[in-house]
């Protein structure tokens, strides 16, 4: 009987110092298109993968899940994301979409209605955002491109969330950056996209820490 209390006594200690660890454990889920997928090159050069590098050496430990889908739109994540919050259940969640509801045209009410929709879910799960925003080329006509960038900035501003205004800032212009596509950025181009991450998101894991 002794020997089975102590058994049990040392099983419950174990327990709870496990659950007490496991809150040194953060996580960030990254949402994005294929802007963060890696698209044209190998995955390990992609910025989330760097930025799970760089992750690596920090203590406490942050985990990072790249939940990013080649030709996602901002209705593909929001129907995806309650699944993926309640799967991962992370601390910060970096939000990048967009791109392709602009170059296809689509209605700019709906694309802030659906971002609107994953910045609710992710409050309700306890995640802090970074709102990730992108510029879509000129030949769209200077109305549309207008009130596409207008809706990043205008639901950063008005939800006061940590903003990047354009993911590809230094890169999109720059020779040798892209792809042939003129669209997708090469692996040259990562280290680059991870610093515009970076410069939002490291004050966020230090106040989060």
């Amino acid at each position: 009987m002794f020997r089975f209390l102590i058994t049990m006594v040392l099983a419950l200690l174990w327990s709870v110092s496990g659950a007490g660890n496991s809150h040194d454990v953060h996580r960030i889920l990254v949402l994005g298109d294929s802007l963060s997928a890696a698209h044209g090159i190998d995955g390990d050069a992609g910025w989330v993968s760097l930025l799970e590098m760089r992750l690596s050496e920090r203590e406490p430990r942050w985990d990072v899940r790249n939940a990013s889908v080649g030709g996602e739109t901002t209705a593909g994540g929001r129907s995806r994301l309650p699944g993926l919050l309640d799967e991962t259940h992370p601390d910060v969640l970096i939000l990048q979409l967009g791109g392709n509801d602009g170059l296809r045209g689509l209605s700019l009410r709906a694309m802030r209605g659906n971002l609107e929709a994953m910045l609710d879910a992710a409050e309700a799960a306890g995640a802090e955002v970074l709102l990730v925003g992108i510029e879509i080329p000129p030949n769209y006509g200077p109305m549309y491109t207008d009130r596409f960038r207008s809706v990043f900035s205008d639901l950063a501003a008005e939800r006061d969330l940590a903003f990047i205004p354009f993911l590809l800032e230094g890169v999109a212009l720059e020779p040798g950056m892209m792809l042939d596509d003129g669209i997708h950025p090469g692996a040259e181009a990562q280290p680059r996209i991870l610093e515009n991450v970076w410069s939002e998101l490291e004050p966020m894991l230090d106040r989060l820490e």
